[in-house]
């Protein structure tokens, strides 16, 4: 759990791991040089769970650099993600990982719903397709990362590239990369997304200039590929992601 400036947040974010119906986890947090009350409440949580472990940084890194510090302190079979604005379902890690060893998958991921800033359920799904090839997930990022778990025991640990965005479509892009075979949905609602009016995620044209990169410098595609590859996702953005969001009462 990557940390920035989330006291208003992070608390109840803890709370869902902590309530989990699955006891054996542990949680590892990394406090991104917040200067606001987060790493005070962290601490407070870290000192009565064992179970919690309390990294604050210094100096401000990004998320990716505190998710890979987590990764690299993991002890677990599996990997799971969790922002400290979001939620789990309180049996997620249990539904989750009996669907894993039952289907012998290695990347799997759920439907989720979003929540707003006081955590009301807001009238939208995000639905998990059932099965979801690399080529697919090249397309598009379909992987919610609140609801992904991957097997470290099968396909080693998986760091996030250290980019300004699209850390997590890249890691899970990854993830089927090594798995050889493509990652499983789960059709239950096992995790919470918390619409943020601040978020980068907000800005449109932005996530556009973060995608073209993320084709060209890190995939590393020519220009000419990396448009083509960007018409493709717009295509999937457009009128094939629509068909995975269902409208709630």
């Amino acid at each position: 759990m990557p940390v920035y400036n989330s006291s208003r947040f992070v608390s109840e974010a803890i709370e869902s791991v902590i309530t989990q119906s699955y006891t054996h986890w542990e949680l590892i947090i990394v406090d991104d040089a917040s200067t606001d009350a987060s790493p005070q409440i962290i601490e407070k949580f870290s000192s009565n769970n064992s179970n919690i472990h309390f990294i604050k940084l210094s100096t401000n890194k990004g998320p990716g650099f505190c998710r890979n510090k987590a990764i690299a302190m993991a002890q677990g079979n599996y990997i799971a993600f969790l922002d400290s604005d979001d939620l789990w379902a309180k049996d997620k890690l249990q539904f989750q990982l009996d669907f894993m060893q039952k289907n012998n998958c290695a990347v799997s991921y759920s439907s989720y719903l979003h929540i707003d800033e006081a955590g009301n359920l807001l009238n939208k799904r995000i639905k998990a397709m059932p099965i979801l090839t690399y080529k697919k997930q090249l397309r598009n990022n379909y992987i919610g990362n609140l609801t992904g778990i991957y097997n470290v025991d099968s396909l080693g640990k998986i760091m996030s590239p250290e980019i300004p965005k699209r850390q997590d479509w890249a890691l899970w892009l990854e993830a089927i990369k090594r798995s050889k075979k493509p990652a499983k949905g789960i059709a239950k609602d096992l995790a919470f997304y918390r619409i943020r009016k601040d978020s980068m995620s907000a800005n449109k044209i932005e996530l556009l200039k973060h995608n073209y990169n993320f084709y060209k410098k890190h995939l590393g595609y020519s220009t000419p590929e990396a448009l083509y590859l960007m018409g493709i996702f717009l295509w999937e953005y457009f009128f094939v992601r629509p068909k995975f969001i269902e409208i709630v009462n």
